[in-house]
């Protein structure tokens, strides 16, 4: 297998994925082979695919105070659909961006699923991004409306609206502007502003989509200059979610529940809350956006998800808090902990060696094992998942021995987030690597060295379009065969 947080393991099927690059006239060409020959989708027909299986299943959960409520798959469809009509009322041309930038929401995920049904471009923006920053992306990807969480983030859009002569208006979807602005519209606002639309406007516009259109937009974070605009297809996006589910741990269609707390800007939690959750049917809770600095855990706990996703530094936050609050434990407790958490290491490790379970698993998980998993909210989760940066052994180590195994995955924004990951089973799993590619995709090692080592590049359906208006940086990631160079080094070990 191959290195944590640097290269995948196996090939798999030969596919091509090749673009042209402007936004304007998209032309495609999508080659198709071996088990990667699936008919291509746009995300509408993804949608309208789960909608018809489950239209009274749940898709999306919020809390509001001390109350949960929820949105079914039906509702969630008619809500974007509302939102496509106001998005095309506003002005949103095809090939044209609607940037949304705050805390994930339903609102975030209408905006973005509305943008894409009217015709246009969803553009995600990290949050914390300066007023300069927004201009840049704004400008950049043609953007027609910004849809904001709250005052701090309207305020940088008010501050750059002059010099962004597309914007036609701004959305605002917590709360209420202090005072009036010109076309600056509170959610409510914007979603009565579509009613007179008809809903054969919307259709006729999803209808003539074809999976080789950009639909989304992420960029990149920009330390060496400015941000990249990745180009990301429909065909991309459904085709990825659904090879993803192909290979997630005991995934149920119907039936799972994730979190959503990790930045929507970003490739991973865009696939993961947005995409995958509708491929798989499942609900998506949204956390509170003070997530990361503390809540997560009750969030968790009253959520009880099937699957779950973090960046390595929130398992780190977590090990750490337990770390400091066995500290405190004596006695009787501290001997039985210490022993468990060897048996938990033992056996998750024998399971990599196809080996059975060691004398006194089970008495370790029922009296310490799920005990852990109760107090972090886990106790129904199936899967771990670990993304987006290498993670440390160490830490991998310390959660197999209380029986929570996280499986590492390896991809990046140009490859719609997953590449390769580690699942469930000996010959998949293994925590020093990244596991082996997602069925339908490829890797190779650029030009590699007398151990093997090189840089990693990949191939398949996933692979993005390009660089919106940035075509020189578009042939350096994208070579005549089509195969994308992460600018990662990294080796492939021997498949197993």
């Amino acid at each position: 297998m191959a290195d944590a947080g640097q290269v995948p393991q196996m090939f798999v099927s030969r596919t091509k994925f090749r673009s042209t690059h402007p936004l304007d006239g998209i032309d495609i060409a999508l080659g198709h082979s071996g088990i990667s020959a699936e008919t291509p989708i746009t995300v509408s027909e993804m949608m309208k695919g789960t909608v018809g299986k489950i239209p009274n299943g749940v898709a999306l959960s919020y809390k509001l105070g001390d109350r949960w409520s929820s949105i079914t798959y039906q509702q969630y469809y008619d809500l974007c659909i509302s939102a496509a009509k106001s998005f095309i009322k506003l002005g949103l041309k095809p090939s044209h961006a609607v940037v949304i930038i705050g805390f994930n929401a339903c609102e975030w995920h209408i905006s973005c699923l509305g943008a894409i049904f009217a015709g246009g471009i969803a553009c995600g923006t990290y949050a914390t991004n300066s007023s300069e920053a927004c201009k840049y992306i704004a400008g950049d990807c043609r953007a027609t409306v910004a849809v904001v969480e709250d005052e701090i983030q309207l305020n940088k859009f008010l501050e750059i609206r002059s010099e962004l002569p597309e914007l036609q208006a701004i959305v605002q979807y917590r709360g209420k502007p202090r005072q009036q602005y010109r076309d600056v519209y509170t959610w409510e606002q914007f979603m009565g502003l579509g009613k007179h639309v008809e809903t054969s406007v919307v259709e006729r516009v999803v209808q003539a989509q074809t999976p080789n259109q950009c639909a989304s937009l992420v960029y990149t974070s920009g330390t060496t200059g400015n941000p990249k605009g990745t180009m990301l297809s429909h065909d991309n996006l459904t085709w990825t979610a659904k090879a993803l589910a192909s290979t997630s741990h005991d995934v149920k269609f119907g039936v799972e529940h994730f979190v959503s707390y990790l930045p929507l800007s970003h490739i991973a939690a865009q696939m993961a809350d947005i995409y995958f959750s509708i491929t798989v049917g499942a609900c998506c809770h949204f956390a509170q956006p003070d997530a990361l600095k503390g809540t997560l855990v009750e969030t968790l706990r009253e959520v009880q998800p099937t699957q779950f996703f973090a960046v390595p530094r929130v398992y780190e936050k977590m090990m750490e808090r337990m770390q400091e609050m066995g500290a405190t434990v004596t006695g009787f407790k501290r001997v039985l902990a210490d022993w468990a958490k060897r048996k938990g290491l033992e056996g998750n490790q024998n399971f990599l060696r196809n080996e059975s379970v060691p004398w006194g698993w089970s008495l370790a998980n029922m009296l310490v094992f799920k005990k852990v998993r109760e107090a972090l909210g886990f106790q129904r989760c199936k899967g771990f998942g670990v993304g987006a940066a290498p993670i440390k052994m160490e830490t991998l180590e310390y959660f197999m021995s209380l029986n929570i195994p996280i499986r590492p995955t390896y991809g990046m924004s140009e490859s719609s987030g997953p590449h390769s990951l580690c699942k469930m089973d000996p010959s998949w799993w293994n925590p020093a690597s990244v596991g082996k590619d997602m069925p339908g995709v490829q890797t190779k090692i650029f030009q590699p060295d007398s151990n093997g080592e090189g840089e990693v590049c990949f191939r398949g359906r996933h692979v993005f379009m390009g660089y919106v208006n940035n075509w020189e940086k578009t042939t350096e990631a994208i070579d005549y065969e089509g195969w994308l160079h992460s600018g990662d080094m990294g080796r492939i070990d021997e498949v197993v």
